[in-house]
C-alpha cells in the first residue's frame, strides 16, 4: 500500500496532470509509480521520463535496457520494477530464462547479455573502482566504450525510480514475478 500521497490522474492539476495525459496518451495508462512519483513531485517524474527519453537515443538496445533494469531493480529488492520490467523485457525480446537468470545472476546462455548483466551487478554492488578486470569482462563481451557510459545512464535512471518505490511502498500493478 502506498505511503505518499497518491490520488487518480484525472484529480492531477497543473504539471502532473500534463505529465499524466503524455503517459496515458503514450502507453494506454498510467503506472502506480508515474502516477506516485508525479502527484508527490512533477518534477521527479519528468526527470525519470527524460532519463528514459534518453535511454531510447543510447547505444543501448532496447533489450539491453531490460537487462540492466532486471538487475539493478533485483539488487535493490524493488518488487514493483522487478514486475514492471520483466513485462517490458519481454515486450523487448528477452525470454523468461533470461530474465531470471539476469535476476539471479545466473549465465542464460547469451554471453553479450550475461556480460553486461555481470557488469551492472559488480558495479551497482561494489563502492570505490570498478575492478579493471570487470571492464574488461564486458568489453572482451563486445560491449563498446558509449555502452558502458550508456550503462550507467541506464542504472540511475532505474535507481530513481526502484528508490521512490521502495520508499513509498508502491502498489504493482504489473503481473506478479515469481
Amino acid at each position: 500500500m502506498d505511503r505518499l500521497f497518491t490520488q487518480p490522474a484525472a484529480n492531477a492539476t497543473g504539471a502532473a496532470a500534463q505529465l499524466f495525459a503524455a503517459i496515458k496518451g503514450a502507453i494506454g495508462k498510467v503506472p502506480n509509480a508515474y502516477l506516485a512519483l508525479g502527484n508527490n513531485s512533477p518534477v521527479a517524474l519528468e526527470a525519470a521520463l527524460n532519463l528514459d527519453g534518453a535511454l531510447r537515443k543510447s547505444a543501448l538496445s532496447a533489450k539491453e535496457v531490460e537487462v540492466i533494469k532486471l538487475a539493478v531493480s533485483q539488487q535493490a529488492g524493488c518488487d514493483y520494477c522487478v514486475a514492471a520490467h520483466t513485462l517490458m523485457g519481454g515486450k523487448a525480446g528477452l525470454s523468461p530464462a533470461t530474465m531470471r537468470a539476469v535476476r539471479s545472476g545466473d549465465a542464460s546462455g547469451e554471453a553479450r547479455l550475461d556480460a553486461l548483466a555481470t557488469f551492472v551487478h559488480t558495479l551497482v554492488s561494489t563502492s570505490g573502482t570498478v575492478p579493471a578486470a570487470a571492464v574488461e569482462a564486458v568489453k572482451a563481451a563486445g560491449v563498446t566504450d558509449a555502452q558502458i557510459a550508456d550503462t550507467t545512464l541506464a542504472i540511475a535512471a532505474i535507481t530513481l525510480t526502484n528508490l521512490f518505490n521502495r520508499v513509498n511502498n508502491t502498489t504493482v500493478d504489473f503481473p506478479a514475478v515469481a
